[in-house]
């Protein structure tokens, strides 16, 4: 299965749970399994992540787009699927033209082109004035889940070596 990570699985990781400095095995895992073609982001989450100026900038930077996928011809369809489906719900006008803006429907476009699972700190919430990764998942059948749940279901293993 092919996962797509969402901007805030980085920015969160990276300051709670999975900090350069405290967890580097999280970071060795997402490239790894980056290199076996399970675990991408996408360009226009890259974009978010370089507007900052730290560690986590430097990282996404030299991941390149290997890692942060743009979108191709495949993806071009599903744009238009994603749109007419949140803009046939009681979204304020505001929040729809600001889903069409930003790195999350390119997420779930690309997630649709590729059949991937949509990876998100993001929870379902009936709100007319911010479209949510998960609602948009759930009415599209597209699968989400948290982080922690494809950890879980990957068998990461995050184990302190032997001290010298």
């Amino acid at each position: 299965m092919v996962y797509l990570l969402d901007a805030n699985v980085f920015i969160q990781a990276k300051n709670l749970h999975y900090g350069f400095d405290i967890c580097p095995g999280f970071w060795d895992w997402v490239e790894r399994q980056n290199h076996a073609g399970r675990v991408f982001s996408i360009e226009k989450v890259l974009d978010e992540l370089v507007a900052g100026n730290d560690k986590l900038t430097d990282w996404a930077k030299a991941r390149g787009d290997t890692f942060f996928l743009r979108p191709d011809a495949s993806t071009l369809p599903f744009f238009g699927q994603v749109s007419a489906w949140v803009r046939a719900q009681p979204y304020d006008p505001a929040a729809v033209y600001t889903f069409e803006q930003v790195a999350d429907y390119y997420l779930i476009a690309q997630a649709m082109a590729q059949n991937a699972i949509v990876v998100t700190h993001e929870v379902p919430a009936n709100t007319r004035k911010k479209v949510k990764i998960p609602n948009v998942c759930i009415g599209l059948g597209i699968k989400h889940m948290t982080p922690f749940e494809m950890l879980r279901r990957e068998g990461a293993k995050f184990v302190l070596g032997s001290s010298s």
